[in-house]
């Protein structure tokens, strides 16, 4: 569809439980966060102004993300930082504090929402103000249940069902995420719109490296994400536990770059421990992109072992540096990885079945630089320009109704 007479010109995002300006790889921050603050500004530089809201701890706050993206911390419910659980219960609150906040904004052409918590604060505002909601969910209750075993509230599948129900359009990341939403959530298929994540290409591109020169039977791992049992960093750990016990003519070294992360926090430190890895593990803090980024040229893979990932940004990162990646095949991380052209995917989440994949790629160093080369060049087709051209587009269908 092509853009018409109907091109917004203001859009009001919603992302209440995680702020663009939070640092990606910890707390409640990562991909989703990416995902605001780069589209947001790729609609910015398209002539688009996107105020982006959040709920604020303490204060009412604005700052300027750049030019035309503005982010509003608006505080409501009780103070202080509440958990995604907690902050359910105050969406009521959290959806009159925005109208209050914006009501001498000029009028909004489209609402889009980030996660079910904002989505549902969105058909709230999407009434009162008048306006169009598109609601893209990241990740969803249902897919988690199936896929990673995780216990999700009622509430939660409530509120994606109700948005699902009416929300004006809906955006997936790919084409598995329409086939989830039209399957499980009874969407209808005519309502969802794909729009792919995209990268940031002037941060994340390939270059030279002195430690990803070739040396026999060596593997440089990176993991980079929250550190919690949905992101799989533990099955790694087990995994060159293996290694280090069976295949001692291996080096393989793994570095873990994030932080701990959700109400069940994973102790990967006393895993290293149990494992006997220690000299074999290092730990990072989240850090700014263009260190990731360095970390990424620098690594031989990037692993991705998530339970669950909606699309998952960090392979498409690793993937612009040139490295290729090692990831489970579930959700969208098919869609971003090339199997066996830009990485490799692991159906099971067994360290076994992790380990085999990782002594391959130790071995076959032919095989990783072949990855490598091809995955630059997906990656690099890749710009966040078309993620904001796709939601440009779904958000013109909103305003029409079509």
């Amino acid at each position: 569809m092509s853009e018409s007479s109907a091109l917004p010109q203001r859009i009001a995002m919603i992302s209440l439980h995680t702020s663009p300006l939070e640092q990606p790889g910890s707390g409640d921050a990562g991909g989703m966060n990416v995902y605001i603050r780069h589209l947001a500004l790729a609609l910015a530089a398209r002539g688009v102004h996107v105020d982006i809201f959040v709920r604020g701890a303490s204060t009412s706050t604005a700052t300027s993300i750049g030019d035309g993206v503005t982010c509003h911390e608006v505080q409501a419910g009780p103070l202080g930082k509440l958990s995604k659980e907690h902050l359910a219960e105050h969406l009521p609150a959290v959806a009159l504090a925005i109208q209050h906040y914006a009501a001498n904004f000029a009028p909004y052409d489209v609402i889009h929402s980030h996660y079910w918590l904002s989505g549902v604060v969105g058909l709230k505002l999407s009434e009162a103000w008048n306006v169009p909601l598109v609601h893209t969910m990241h990740t969803m209750g249902k897919v988690k249940k199936l896929t990673a075993d995780t216990e999700e509230s009622s509430a939660r599948i409530r509120g994606e069902m109700l948005i699902c129900a009416e929300a004006e359009r809906l955006t997936a990341n790919t084409p598995a995420e329409i086939q989830e939403l039209v399957e499980l959530y009874g969407a209808e298929l005519h309502n969802v719109d794909i729009v792919e994540p995209g990268v940031d290409l002037a941060t994340f591109h390939p270059g030279v490296c002195a430690a990803r020169q070739a040396v026999p039977n060596s593997l440089r791992v990176v993991f980079a994400g929250r550190i919690q049992k949905l992101k799989g960093p533990q099955i790694l750990v087990r995994a060159l536990g293996i290694l280090s016990r069976e295949r001692e003519e291996l080096d393989v070294k793994l570095s873990v770059i994030g932080a701990r992360s959700g109400s069940k926090e994973l102790n990967l430190q006393k895993l290293v421990e149990a494992e006997g890895v220690e000299h074999l593990v290092r730990f990072s803090l989240p850090m700014p992109a263009a260190h990731l980024a360095k970390a990424f040229r620098g690594a031989d893979v990037v692993a991705v072992p998530s339970y669950s990932e909606s699309f998952g940004l960090v392979a498409l990162e690793a993937q612009a540096c040139g490295t290729p990646v090692l990831a489970r095949r579930v959700g969208g991380l098919p869609h971003a990885v090339r199997e066996g052209q830009t990485g490799i995917l692991v159906d099971e989440a067994d360290p076994i079945t992790w380990a085999k994949a990782l002594a391959l790629l130790a071995t076959d160093e032919p095989l990783r630089t072949m990855l490598g080369r091809n995955a630059a060049e997906f990656a690099a087709d890749h710009g966040w320009e078309k993620t904001a051209a796709a939601a440009i587009n779904s958000y013109v269908r909103a305003i029409e109704g079509t």
